[in-house]
Order: structure tokens, then sequence, then C-alpha cells
């Protein structure tokens, strides 16, 4: 926690606070933190949450970090200013951790603290005296004693309390409100309460999920069709557009396995409305296929990999930052797509749309990083950024209401309609099925520009090469049309930081910290656009370099062997981690104190608050 004054016009106070809530499985721990971040958003402040928890239905432990300031906060951060312990696991495992000035508050007849660290304020409730008359309710008195030690006006928590449990009646609403005056008071009485008030600003803000983010990012970009087979941790984007498909227009379906999805999503997507999935890494293994054969039908879809632990099953609930080169190898043989990482909730729902943009404008698939860190986890966002109609480019298409003068590649005459003309750019003339005069051979085998199979003429040699040339032609212009990774810091510093995808938030953090703590410059260069990869930008950045960290969440360095084969450039050291859990600041700046010192390759150790 800090209190300091921001150095902006109005010289307010700056606050820094992370609650951490845990406790097992099927203890209720979503309705607290549902309910702080819901308070904390609607005073304006900024937060980032995220769940650590098992696959288990009930039991495993479960630990929710939210992480609120009215400054940026991009991670969950390093340390916990108040703990509320469910259980005595998370006692044990957690109270060992909080910093001087913290507190913990549990129920003082089932849990008992051991060895508290000195300066930790231990905030004992006598639970089954405050709950009387609603034995669920324990953790309603829990978030009460933390915003009363906050400084949050009971106000705040009545209308939380309201709009959660309205639908359960008004008897539930009332009792729950009694209770939480109970908590609220008791802790007025016996607690020391933080040496600060959280502030209400002027604007409250929206708190999303990434995984929501992109559901709203597809609907911006007037996806028509969805279909998805449920695998965590992308369940979120198919449960969010299925709860607005009505009002949308969007057929939704959820489909018997990953292979179905594929194909469906693909046979949507040749019918002419723009199509999407999302998975994570098992199901995208089913998909591959299919995405080939998007390639070859030079049909545009869009696919998210929510990336999780793996192999196979893997860790289903964990993050990691595994499947870079399987998405680079999706579908055999050579065909052109586009593949970017997102680096946060906003990002990925401003980025949505414009892969739809590019891919039908491109003809090719469109393919997602992100992982478990981002579309799980949740952040603040100003509703006015998410208040915009992008532009809709649909590229080289032919609709029905069409005439032949659109179509400068055949008419009316079916035979003069050449589907993959090898035009100057690679990019042929696409018509919706259905168009008079438009029909032609659409199937997963090499083709002739009308769609005849080549394979039924004896594979010419030239045909088959002319094709591959023609549809390899595609990719030369499309980086002129995406942004490219921009060196952000001192340009003469101790080293850079490369990352990709959800590293962005904790390695500017760990920027900031250095700089600060530690009196060390460092900058970050963040890439978001993997294929096709800006090699000339990149290559002229980090030759600039003193010495290369590559900071990713994997085991093998997925993304350092890449950036070698594109570029050459071969890092100085690397900071990697694969236990499941993110990256902390304090692991990105310990690290690079470390490399600085001679160390090259790292290997985070367990996430401390999470043993």
């Amino acid at each position: 926690m800090t209190n300091k004054q921001d150095a902006n016009t109005d010289n307010e106070t700056l606050v820094d606070f992370a609650v951490g809530i845990g406790g097992a499985a099927g203890q209720g721990i979503a309705t607290p933190g549902n309910i702080l971040a819901r308070i904390f958003a609607r005073r304006g402040l900024n937060l980032n949450a995220y769940n650590a928890y098992q696959s288990l239905i009930r039991g495993g432990h479960t630990f929710l970090t939210i992480r609120a300031s009215d400054g940026p906060v991009r991670t969950m951060g390093d340390s916990l200013d108040v703990m509320v312990s469910l259980n005595q696991d998370t006692m044990d495992r957690h109270l060992s951790v909080m910093p001087a000035g913290s507190s913990v508050i549990y129920d003082e007849a089932k849990i008992t603290p051991e060895d508290t660290p000195e300066g930790v304020q231990l905030c004992p409730l006598p639970i089954k005296e405050l709950i009387v008359g609603n034995k669920l309710a324990a953790n309603t008195v829990a978030v009460a004693v933390v915003l009363n030690m906050l400084g949050i006006e009971f106000d705040d928590l009545e209308d939380a309390l309201e709009r959660i449990f309205a639908r359960k009646g008004e008897e539930v609403v009332a009792s729950n409100r009694e209770i939480a005056n109970r908590g609220y008071e008791y802790a007025a009485n016996n607690f020391k309460p933080f040496p600060f008030k959280a502030p209400r600003l002027s604007k409250g803000l929206a708190v999303v999920t990434g995984n929501e983010a992109a559901g709203m990012g597809a609907l911006a970009a007037g996806v028509k069709f969805y279909a998805a087979y449920p695998m965590s941790p992308s369940t979120g984007v198919l449960m969010y557009i299925a709860k607005h498909a009505r009002e949308h227009g969007v057929m939704v379906r959820q489909v018997e396995d990953e292979i179905g999805v594929m194909n469906m999503v693909v046979g949507a997507a040749h019918a002419g409305c723009r199509a999407m999935t999302a998975t994570s890494g098992g199901g995208f293994a089913l998909m591959t296929e299919a995405i080939g054969m998007s390639g070859m039908l030079e049909t545009p879809i869009v696919c998210i990999d929510v990336q999780r632990a793996g192999p196979a099953t893997g860790v289903p609930t964990k993050t990691e930052q595994g499947d870079l080169w399987q998405i680079l190898g999706a579908g055999q043989g050579d065909y052109p797509k586009f593949v970017v990482a997102p680096n946060s909730q906003t990002e990925l729902f401003n980025t949505i749309p414009e892969l739809f943009n590019l891919t039908d404008r491109y003809q090719c698939p469109g393919l997602v990083l992100s992982d478990l860190l981002i579309s799980e986890g949740t952040a603040t966002v100003d509703p006015d950024a998410l208040n915009w109609q992008p532009t809709i480019d649909r590229g080289e298409m032919i609709f029905p209401n069409g005439s032949a003068d659109d179509n400068p590649y055949g008419g009316y005459n079916d035979n003069a309609y050449l589907r993959y003309a090898n035009t100057e750019t690679g990019i042929s003339p696409r018509a919706v099925p259905g168009v008079p005069g438009h029909i032609h051979v659409a199937a997963s085998d090499e083709h002739d520009e009308d769609g005849t199979l080549i394979s039924d003429e004896f594979t010419n040699p030239h045909k088959r090469r002319m094709m591959v040339e023609k549809r390899a032609r595609k990719m030369e212009t499309a980086l002129k049309l995406i942004e490219p990774p921009k060196l952000v810091g001192l340009g003469d510093a101790s080293a850079t930081l490369v990352g990709f995808g959800s590293t962005w938030g904790v390695n500017l953090e760990a920027m900031e910290k250095l700089a600060s703590e530690e009196e060390i410059d460092v900058n970050q260069l963040h890439i978001k656009w993997i294929v096709p990869f800006h090699v000339d930008q990149v290559s002229s950045i980090l030759k600039e370099a003193n010495k290369i960290i590559i900071v990713e969440n994997n085991y093998s360095g997925q993304f350092a062997r890449y950036l070698r084969s594109e570029t050459g450039i071969k890092a100085d050291a690397h900071i990697r981690k694969y236990d499941g859990e993110p990256f902390m600041p304090h692991h990105i700046v310990d690290g690079v104190k470390l490399i600085l010192g001679g160390e090259t390759n790292l290997y985070v150790p367990t996430h401390e608050m999470m043993v």
C-alpha cells in the first residue's frame, strides 16, 4: 500500500492497495470479490483482479486478489494489505508472507493464526454472533469489515448488496444488509483502520474480464456466427456472446467437439458472415486441420486460443504462454495467416474488430493468443472506451445484390468467374454462395484459379507453384496496415525487456520499480503482432539494446526461439516461469538485478503468495 502525493494537477493522494480472499472452492469467494470490485470501480478506482483456483467443484485452495488504485493498475502486485481468510488452510499458506502494516480478517471460532509476522494486525471476528439469522452470510461480514477499514461508506455496500441479491428477494437483501451493518460496526469499534480513505473519483469505471472484452469485440466487429465447445479458460467468451446473441442477431452453437466447431465456423464464414470461436490449447489442436482448410479455401475466420498450462489436459485452471509454436504451425503446409497477442483486456476488445478487417481483406485465418491471466482476469475500463463502432471492411466481397460490373474478374457467365484469380496482390474476388453467375468449387484440395482441383489434372506443377505463390503474395502489404512495436522507456537503458501478450503489464511495472527503488533504468519492447512480424523495426530497436532480456510464461523460451528465427537476434538472458501462476513485479525486478550481475537463465520459483 502506498500513500503519497501524485504528480497530477489536482495533487490528489495516490492510493494503491490489495485485498486477498482465500478459502476452498465452494465457499463463495466470487461473491465478496464481485462486491468489492463493483464498489471500487464505481468509486472510479482502477483495479486488477486475479483468481488462483483449482479444477475442483468443491475443495482445493482458492485465492482471489483484487488490487485497486487511483493510478494505473496493470498487475495484481507484489503483496497484500488485507487478507480475508475463510479457512485454516488459507491462514497457514499466506499469513507468513503478510507485510508489516497489513491486516488479516478471520473467524475466531474456526481459524487459529500461528507465528504472526511482526506488524500484522489480526482481526478476529465472532462470526457466529454476527450472522445470526443467515448462516450463509459470513462473507458479507468480511466484506463489510474490509470496507470499514478502507473508509468506504456503508451506503456503497448497501447498494452493492441490493444489486447482487435483488433476484433472491427483499428478505435476502434485508438479511444481508443487517448482517453487513453488524460487521461494519464491529470493525469500527475493534480494528485499526488504514491510515487513508479510499477516494471517490469523479467518474465510475466499468469492470470486464478478458473473455467479456473478447465477446464485446466480436459483437462490435459484426460477428453473426459463433460456435464453441466449452473449454476452460475460454468458456466465458461463449457465455457472453450467447447471453447477448438475440439482441445482436448472432447464431450461437455449442457443438459436440472442437473438430465440429471449426468446420462449422469455416462453413459459416464461407457463406459470407463473420464467424468466430474461442478455445484453449487442447481444443485448438483438434481445430488445426480445419484452420488449414480455411487457408486453402481463402475463407477468413477468427479463433482465440486462451492458453493454459499443458500439455494434454495439463493444469486446466492455470495460466501459461506455451502455445506459441502450436499457433505458428496450425495446419500443415504454407499459407498466410495472422497471429496476434493482445496485452490486456482493453487491447483484446480493440484487436478483435481490427483482426476481422484484416482477415476479410486478406482472406485468411486470424488467430489470437490470449491466456488465462488476461481472459479470466478482471480489470476496469473507461465505459467510453467500449462505446465505439469500428469501421467494418469486408474486402473483395461480392454479395447477391451486386451487379456484374462489381466483379472485374467475371460476370454472369459461370465459366468466367475466377474465385482464386492469380492477381498482382494475391487477393481474389470472393463471391458469397448464391450470387448468380459465380458458381465455383470450394474444396480442401489444391485448385486452379476457377476452383478446378489440380489433383484431377495429374498435379500440374506450375499450377501448384502459382497458387502457393499467389496466396503468399497477400501478406506483402499487410505490415503496412499493422502498427509496429515501439520501445517504451529510455533509449540508453541498462537492459531491454522483451515479451508478448500478458507479460506487458508486469514488465512495465517492474520498469517503474527498478527506476524508483533501485535506480536501474530498463526499457521494454513488447510484441503484439507475431505474424506478420515487423522484422526490420524489431531488429533496429534490439540492435541498440545493451542487454536483451526475454520474459515469458513457459519453460522452453518459445518466443526467444521465434525471435531468433525471424531476426537472427539471440537474447542475452531469459526470465521464465511455468508453474501455472503469473509473474509478479518483483520476479522481474529481482531477475533483472541478477542478470545485470552476470546470470543468464532464470526460472522463477513458485509464486510466494500461492505456496
